[in-house]
């Protein structure tokens, strides 16, 4: 059972690929692709080695020279030295701009190979196999590689595509309860700003997601993906309609470096920080609003917000226990959110609820409300 969907960027078409049969489609694609025969398969060293192998056959396959490359899927390792290491071994074994790099992991390594895809002799071909639901419903698409430097996310980047995505349900299948939970905050961001009824349809189907029934998953995720790819293709650079895919990472990425600095690394998953910034970021929006209509409606939608979290195991409060105090964790956060990438001034930008489904990119007028929104997650 494939399905796909596809999406154009100047002229040129993108597939992801929704598969349980990933041999057939490694060699169906590969067939189509126009490169030297030299494949470089860097995986997250935690992915089944039964699957590592299969997919090393499958690339075999398509008569391929594969070489393979273990990465530890951490954000630690999300730097540029990384990058550079990886750069260096391409060159050593001689690779040309019709070879092919391919991630196997989540967004570190998505994140890792898409750079140094874009920078090596200036582009080389670029395909993905995310591993990791979030990077399965967001960022294995959309053309965002970057990495963090000096503690400060994504600091470093380009925009660089895939030429093709695989969405492989064994890997799905196979994640572990926690990692594939953190991901639905992504689904659930796009159901929030686009009416593509992916919310009614998770509330409708819980046990289906749960018991990972293929064919509710992949409509689920290409739905979203589909929803994301409206946003991004005639903006890619954030200008305008793509910015409100950054709908509650303004503080979703202050709370990840913050908790990363003053907790245990990788404290939070990515996917439930962005649960607790849109959380942030709807409370945000009702206290920046004059309009009482409108601040009863955000706080409806805040409501229902925390209830489909709460209903998927998802956080709505950030309990660092013993860890840090929360006059600290507060700070860290406070300080973070100022270096968001969309601020264009002094003042941090976030996306503003306005109505069902509408959204606007609003500069915070008050920076006593970024510390009340911010109370609002914590215990």
């Amino acid at each position: 059972m494939d399905k796909k969907i596809n999406y154009s960027i100047d002229n040129k078409t993108y597939d992801v690929i929704f598969t349980d049969n990933i041999l057939y489609q490694l060699n169906s694609k590969f067939s189509k692709i126009k490169s030297d025969k030299k494949i470089c398969l860097v995986y997250d060293e935690n992915i089944n080695g039964k699957i590592i192998s299969e997919l090393s056959k499958g690339l075999k396959t398509t008569g391929s020279i594969v070489f393979k490359k273990k990465i530890q899927s951490q954000k630690k390792n999300k730097n540029i030295n990384v990058v550079i290491k990886l750069i260096e071994e391409l060159n050593n074994n001689k690779f040309t701009k019709k070879s092919v790099i391919v991630a196997c992991g989540g967004g570190v390594v998505g994140d890792l190979c898409g750079l140094v895809g874009s920078l090596y002799l200036r582009g080389m071909i670029f395909v993905n196999i995310p591993t990791t639901m979030t990077s399965m419903v967001d960022s294995c698409i959309g053309g965002k590689t970057a990495v963090n430097h000096k503690n400060i996310i994504n600091l470093i980047g380009s925009y660089y595509h895939p030429e093709v995505v695989f969405i492989y349900y064994d890997l799905l299948k196979t994640l572990p309860p926690r990692e594939y939970l953190a991901g639905l905050s992504e689904v659930i961001k796009c159901g929030l700003i686009s009416n593509n009824g992916v919310i009614k349809n998770l509330e409708k189907n819980k046990s289906k997601f749960l018991n990972r029934d293929k064919k509710f998953l992949s409509e689920i995720v290409l739905k979203t993906l589909k929803t994301k790819s409206s946003f991004f293709k005639n903006d890619i650079y954030e200008n305008n309609k793509r910015l409100f895919l950054n709908f509650g990472h303004t503080f979703a990425h202050a709370i990840e470096m913050a908790t990363d600095k003053i907790s245990s690394k990788d404290f939070l998953r990515h996917g439930e920080a962005v649960a607790l910034g849109i959380i942030c970021e709807l409370y945000l929006s009702k206290l920046e609003t004059k309009n009482k209509k409108i601040s009863k409606m955000i706080d409806k939608k805040l409501q229902e917000c925390k209830k489909i979290f709460t209903n998927f195991n998802l956080p709505i409060k950030l309990d660092l226990k013993a860890n840090s105090s929360q006059n600290k964790i507060l700070t860290e956060i406070y300080r973070y959110v100022f270096y968001d990438k969309k601020k264009i001034s002094e003042s941090p930008r976030y996306i503003k609820f306005v109505n069902n489904y509408k959204y606007e990119v609003s500069e915070i007028q008050n920076f006593d409300n970024i510390n009340l929104s911010i109370l609002e997650i914590l215990n």
